[in-house]
């Protein structure tokens, strides 16, 4: 939990970068680079084999890519498109007893939302995003019946918000938080994100 020790910090920092800009400069379509921490929580998930009998949690270094379209539709009123492909290192969540182990390997995550924001300041966006989360996952079950291996799409929804910065021409800076939701039955598959993020707007 100390990773979010750093959010006031970074908030501070984006708003505080640079120059006025108007509402106009967040629209049209986008593309742009985002990194932070992760968080998975996983409780014994139903899995393509079979219950994976595990808890644990694992935190982890995250990156990726986004492209995304906005639009000003009322005075200071932004709605928006976003897809972000997201991989992670070292995130694996693994339990292990003398007869079994269970690991969850996550792969990759795609997310695909919709935002809403409201222009607080001629450079600054307040939002909040919600929409599909999509992680492809490898589950392997190693116990005395044998070894079962198997990747699978784990879907669910995603929900947060954040805060956008124009920094420089066409260029804007973003602290975000996001929650994922990719449980599937009675089990518990959550992840956890904070993301700080650049884009270049066309």
């Amino acid at each position: 939990m100390k990773s979010f020790l750093i959010i006031p910090a970074l908030i501070a920092g984006i708003t505080g970068l640079a120059g006025t800009a108007s509402a106009q400069e967040f629209n049209g379509p986008s593309v742009g680079v985002q990194l932070g921490w992760g968080k998975t929580d996983v409780r014994n998930p139903d899995t393509e084999i079979g219950t994976a009998t595990i808890d644990r949690t694992r935190d982890a270094f995250v990156g990726g890519v986004f492209v995304g379209y906005d639009q000003e539709v009322l005075p200071s009123v932004v709605i928006g498109a976003q897809a972000d492909l997201t991989l992670a290192a070292d995130d694996e969540l693994t339990r292990r007893t003398a007869t079994s182990s269970v690991t969850l390997d996550p792969k990759l995550a795609f997310d695909l939302t919709l935002r809403a924001g409201y222009v607080v300041a001629p450079s600054t966006l307040l939002y909040v995003r919600g929409g599909y989360a999509n992680a492809r996952v490898r589950t392997t079950i190693s116990d005395p019946r044998g070894v079962r291996s198997d990747s699978s799409n784990r879907d669910g929804w995603t929900v947060g918000g954040g805060l956008e910065r124009v920094i420089w021409d066409r260029v804007s800076a973003r602290l975000e938080y996001r929650y994922a939701d990719l449980s599937d039955g009675d089990g518990k598959f959550d992840r956890h994100q904070v993301l700080v993020g650049a884009s270049y707007r066309f």
